[in-house]
Order: structure tokens, then C-alpha cells, then sequence
């Protein structure tokens, strides 16, 4: 019967190898991961594995390196779900600004055109009563005042139209942004239960 007996001294040195070449690997596991996060890259096995020059094998096998891997990966995906949520508060921050100034433009060019209508209104009452008592001289003034408002308002239902397809595009954009919005929360959902 053999009795447990002191290893030889080239099995000490081999074992001394091994855990020196373990501890050099979690540590480039360790400076990958640091680089990874200081470069606002996603944390995967693969990425770590790459970066630090080992196989996925030894992220898996390696418990120290397996719960190192795992930790930063998902602090990685709180601060990256962070951050998406506020590139998304950001994009429908300034698309639903677009929409309200289109809609105050609209309002505004809405008013004016009503202003200039009832104001064409006058003129051609105006007209009509003193019709008979004006010169030709002021009833070509008063007929190119006239002439000029009207284009005028022709101006300003262009240009309401205009406003009226800007609000319309700005409303299908932040339709679109919400569409997106939910797609990335879904996308991260899974992401984070993988």
C-alpha cells in the first residue's frame, strides 16, 4: 500500500505554471472588461474572450472568471438600458417640440388668413358704398390695395399648407419614434433574459 507522498519537485513547478498562467489569464479578463466598459462596448462572453486572449472555454470553466464575467455584463446592460432610454427621452423630446411649433405656426398662420379675409371683406364693402364717389384715381388705389391683399392670402394659405404638412410629417415621426421606442425596450427586454 502507498502512502501519500510529497510531490515531486517537476509536478510542484507544473502546478506553479498552471496557477501563474491562471491568474495571468483573470487578469487580462479583468483589463478587458475595464477597457470594454471604459470604450461603452457591450459586455459579452465573446467580447471578453476576444479582448483578453482566451477561449470561451476557460470564462465558462473558471468560476472566478465566470462570476467576473457575468457581474460586469450585467452592470453592462443597466447602464446601457440607461443610456438607450435617454437617447430615446431626448429623440421624442425634440420631435414633439417640431410638432408643437408646427402646430403654433399653423395656429398663427390660421389667424392671420382669417384676419386678412375680414379685412378684404371691408375693402370690398368699403367699395361698394363709396363706389360712385371716388375718383379713378382712388379706385385704382383701393383696387390694387385689394389685389395685394388678395395675394396676400394667397400667400398665407400656401403657406399654411406648408405648416399643415410639417405637423403632419412631425406627427408621423414621433408615431415612428414611439415605434421605435418600444422596439429597443423590447430588444433590451431580450437581451437582458439572455
Amino acid at each position: 500500500m502507498k502512502t501519500a507522498e510529497i510531490p515531486e519537485p517537476r509536478t510542484a513547478a507544473a502546478l506553479a505554471a498552471r496557477r501563474h498562467k491562471t491568474e495571468t489569464a483573470l487578469q487580462r479578463v479583468r483589463e478587458a472588461i475595464t477597457r470594454l466598459r471604459r470604450e461603452k462596448a457591450q459586455v459579452s462572453v465573446a467580447a471578453v474572450a476576444r479582448r483578453a486572449d482566451v477561449s470561451r472555454t476557460f470564462l465558462y470553466d473558471n468560476a472566478e472568471a465566470r462570476a467576473t464575467v457575468a457581474s460586469a455584463m450585467a452592470e453592462s446592460g443597466d447602464r446601457r438600458t440607461q443610456l438607450l432610454a435617454d437617447q430615446d427621452d431626448e429623440r421624442e423630446a425634440t420631435w414633439r417640440e417640431r410638432a408643437l411649433n408646427a402646430e403654433e405656426a399653423l395656429k398663427t398662420a390660421q389667424a392671420e388668413i382669417l384676419t386678412q379675409r375680414t379685412r378684404i371683406g371691408e375693402l370690398l364693402g368699403q367699395i361698394r358704398d363709396l363706389e360712385a364717389e371716388w375718383t379713378e384715381e382712388a379706385i385704382q388705389r383701393i383696387t390694387t390695395e385689394n389685389t395685394t391683399l388678395k395675394q396676400r392670402v394667397r400667400q398665407l394659405i400656401t403657406d399654411n399648407r406648408t405648416l399643415d404638412e410639417r405637423l403632419k410629417a412631425a406627427r408621423s415621426n414621433l408615431r415612428f419614434q414611439d415605434r421605435r421606442i418600444a422596439d429597443l425596450e423590447a430588444q433590451i427586454a431580450d437581451s437582458t433574459k439572455h
